[in-house]
């Protein structure tokens, strides 16, 4: 049950000010109660230990060695101030997440660590975790998703000529089959940054990876100095495919070993450092196809949703006794995409369907029928006709690899983003000026 509190969202809320009177006294207690002002918002002294200790929690499970605390409070200050500027944007923007939105995400998060809400909720306290600051941190997460959907993800497009490249890159490495584990530090230089800047930010990465090569961990440096949205995890990127490799990664990652540190890498962000942590062979991947097809009824001021059920438990009893579903799908289904092919849904491959109907489907014999379900669409009965293992190729492959494509440009821009938003709003970090003093 452990593995909740990576669930929890820790996107918070900053507390309003406290109100000053003219006195040096009360001023030395403002400083003392405000880590930054970001544009007309404030971080809270309180808020900022409160993260700071979750981060801890969370590098101590991972067993990442842990900066010195002045250090980690600096980064946890630098992530809570990008979060402070998405939401502000949000809110400009019009952008709220109901009450409704927030049960189902809620609702969701539980269904996937396969517990009960009350279940969840207990889990959540148990680990030190307030629910209601819960809800409120995953409120502010939906938002700033929607927001970087609004603002980079919708704005993404692939072109078919870029798949092409792609795959003939592939092919040309011979490593369609590589899988690399990064750890990923990020020295950033400002947006139109001056010569001088640049040249401070080089410096500091060239004496960062002297360190690393004479044996620094590689994480806890991350930790202390990265400026990537990845640094309070160690800089630790995850798993990637070739293919899901950053383009100006991709060229150095391959010919890269195990354990192997890079050069410098200059990008328009700034200078980065990889450490090749794992490398692995990963085969074509076989996957179980279904052929299915499906009668779909939408409930409506006229035909409520009881009557629909009832309905399709009728045709589903008349098929059963020897009718034909392809008929009837004709003459009953309201899905404009299969109704004319008789509900065929032709091969489905895992992932593609709604997991309402995904769940039902699964769980069917071949030429089993299903009792009427609900999905969001409206009640459905479906039939298996077929299972096929089928290795992953072709159009399925093309389609893969425009969503790879796809989400490595959504990370660099979403980086660039992000760099921007910070580069052109006010911020006064109060935690530097004390140090300072």
């Amino acid at each position: 049950m452990n593995k909740l509190c990576h669930l929890v969202i820790v996107t918070l809320l900053a507390v309003p000010p406290m109100l000053l009177a003219s006195t040096g006294t009360e001023n030395i207690v403002e400083l003392e109660s405000i880590a930054a002002i970001v544009n007309n918002d404030v971080i809270s002294s309180s808020e900022l230990t409160r993260k700071t200790r979750e981060i801890e929690e969370r590098l101590r499970q991972n067993s990442t060695p842990l900066p010195s605390e002045s250090v980690l409070r600096q980064q946890v200050l630098e992530n809570l101030i990008t979060q402070h500027l998405q939401l502000q944007i949000a809110h400009r923007a019009g952008i709220r997440v109901n009450d409704e939105m927030l049960n189902r995400a809620v609702r969701n998060i539980a269904t996937q660590n396969k517990i009960s809400l009350e279940q969840f909720r207990d889990v959540l306290e148990k680990d030190g975790y307030d629910y209601t600051r819960f809800r409120e941190n995953l409120r502010n997460d939906i938002a700033i998703d929607r927001l970087r959907q609004r603002q980079v993800d919708n704005r993404i497009t692939v072109s078919e000529e870029e798949i092409d490249n792609f795959l003939a890159n592939l092919k040309a490495q011979g490593v369609t089959d590589q899988a690399y584990h990064l750890g990923h530090i990020l020295i950033a230089v400002p947006e139109a940054a001056r010569p001088e800047q640049i040249q401070a930010a080089q410096q500091k990465a060239e004496q960062i990876l002297e360190k690393l090569r004479a044996g620094a961990d590689f994480a806890q440096m991350a930790v202390s100095i990265s400026d990537d949205p990845q640094a309070l995890q160690g800089g630790d990127l995850g798993w990637r495919k070739a293919g899901q490799l950053p383009s100006l990664f991709a060229d150095t990652v391959v010919k890269m070993q195990p354990g192997k540190i890079s050069n410098l890498i200059r990008s328009p962000s700034g200078f980065h450092i990889i450490k090749l942590l794992e490398k692995r062979d990963e085969q074509s991947q076989v996957i179980t196809q279904t052929r299915a097809r499906h009668i779909l009824i939408r409930p409506n001021e006229l035909t409520p949703e009881q009557e629909v059920k009832n309905r399709l438990l009728q045709l589903k009893q008349r098929i059963e006794a020897g009718d034909d579903f392809a008929t009837l799908a004709r003459s009953n289904s309201e899905d404009p995409g299969s109704t004319a092919a008789g509900g065929d849904l032709n091969w489905v491959d895992p992932g593609t369907m709604v997991p309402e109907f995904e769940q039902q489907m699964t769980k069917l014999e071949v030429n089993q029928i299903s009792e009427p379900f609900k999905s969001r669409f409206g009640w459905h009965i479906v039939q298996v006709l077929e299972r096929r293992n089928h290795d992953d190729q072709g159009k399925t492959r093309r389609s893969k690899v425009r969503e790879l494509i796809r989400q490595r440009k959504i990370e660099q821009e979403t980086q660039n983003w992000l760099r921007q938003l910070r580069d052109e709003a006010y911020v006064e970090n109060r935690l530097t000026e004390l140090s300072a003093e």
